[in-house]
């Protein structure tokens, strides 16, 4: 039997409809938000200047836990701990050097900002190339390049015709546009909190650390980033242990992306 509703009362049921998904979606949302919000907070370490020392590099990649491993270019054990990394289920990311303000010890292969954009293209292909499973890429110094949104525009192409590669902005300047390029081309990025050690003493490294810690347990996740110093692997050999029992969880700098992005989401929902 067919049934004939006039037009009013056809109006009036589709409004019905759309109010109950309404309602239907309104929990969804506030369960997700609450998931999150039960998460407990979250630091992603990434450790740089890997490649030049194969014992300190093994250590590395002997740290418990998922952390990262920034790998210099054409440097003498590279390709050896990318695979050691690989194979302890640790992110490998190319570390990529630019040019800095100053100009004091600067390794060769170093993009600058007379570097046309066929040599970006060209030697950012070669040194991806000769680390092995690369997953992201970081800056090495860089704090004059990462100013420039020009060349960053170009880096950022490189890196999007990587499926899949996510980007970390080491903000080596305050006045760094990495971040927010990456974000417009489409790039999975963040951006790091705290330097673990530019003092390298382990009463100064443990300041950094607790810092680390603070702004977790405030934003929810917070990125740190350290170098193979033999303090800063000492002092991580003994504390990473410890995160658990503190109620901090270590975590990829994919999923930490992942995470910032769903508080984002959530915020903006929110407001």
């Amino acid at each position: 039997m067919a049934i004939r509703l006039g037009a009013g009362r056809i109006i009036l049921f589709i409004f019905c409809l759309f109010s109950l998904s309404l309602v239907a979606a309104e929990p969804v949302a506030n369960a997700s938000q609450a998931m999150l919000e039960d998460l407990p907070p979250r630091i992603v370490l990434i450790i740089d200047d890997l490649g030049n020392w194969r014992s300190a590099g093994m250590r590395v990649t002997s740290l418990p836990g998922p952390v990262a491993c920034a790998v210099l270019p054409l440097t003498p054990f590279a390709a050896q701990i990318a695979e050691e990394a690989f194979i302890a289920g640790k992110e490998v990311m190319l570390h990529l050097p630019l040019a800095p303000i100053k100009h004091d010890e600067i390794m060769t292969g170093t993009i600058f900002i007379d570097t046309t954009r066929k040599q970006l293209a060209r030697i950012f292909s070669v040194y991806i190339d000769s680390i092995p499973h690369v997953v992201g890429v970081n800056n090495h110094m860089g704090s004059m390049l990462t100013q420039h949104p020009g060349h960053m525009a170009w880096i950022m192409h490189e890196i999007s015709q990587r499926d899949g590669l996510f980007f970390v902005d080491s903000y080596t300047s305050e006045a760094s546009v990495a971040l927010k390029i990456a974000t417009e081309k489409g790039i999975p990025a963040i951006r790091r909190d705290i330097f673990l050690d530019n003092v390298t003493t382990e009463a100064a490294i443990d300041r950094e650390f607790s810092q680390l810690k603070q702004l977790a347990r405030r934003n929810g996740v917070a990125v740190g980033i350290g170098h193979p110093y033999p303090a800063t692997l000492a002092y991580l050999e003994r504390i990473l242990p410890q995160l658990a029992g503190e109620g901090i969880q270590l975590v990829s700098v994919a999923e930490s992306i992942r995470y910032r992005a769903a508080l984002t989401n959530m915020s903006a929902v929110s407001h």
